[in-house]
């Protein structure tokens, strides 16, 4: 039997994870989606949290590639990356619907 290799729909998933693992980044992304953009003290202003906090939570949303940042010196001005967004979309929704339908069903007793 040959051992399961981890597929690069799995890599995305767990990064696309990652990123909405936190209440602070699902804030923002909410945020976010109300509106066409925003420049980052639009953002710092709506959370209770340090400028830095703030950055971090943003760099890590821009890195899996759910958001997009311009440079509008000297702002940068961020909102949803909708490509990749539908792309995070359809890949979650695949996932659960295989998951969904798999006919083992684990059963554990207390």
């Amino acid at each position: 039997m040959t051992k399961k290799k981890i597929t690069e729909n799995e890599i995305q998933i767990s990064i696309y994870a990652k990123a909405l693992s936190h209440p602070t980044r699902v804030s923002i992304l909410d945020f976010l989606a109300s509106l066409e953009g925003c420049y980052f003290g639009e953002i710092h202003k709506e959370l209770t949290l340090s400028k830095a906090t703030v950055s971090q939570h943003l760099k890590l949303l821009k890195k899996a590639g759910l958001i997009q940042g311009t440079i509008e010196f000297p702002k940068i001005k961020y909102c949803i990356d909708k490509e990749n967004w539908t792309i995070a979309q359809n890949i979650f929704n695949d996932f659960f619907k295989q998951v969904q339908k798999s006919s083992i069903s684990c059963k554990i007793n207390n």
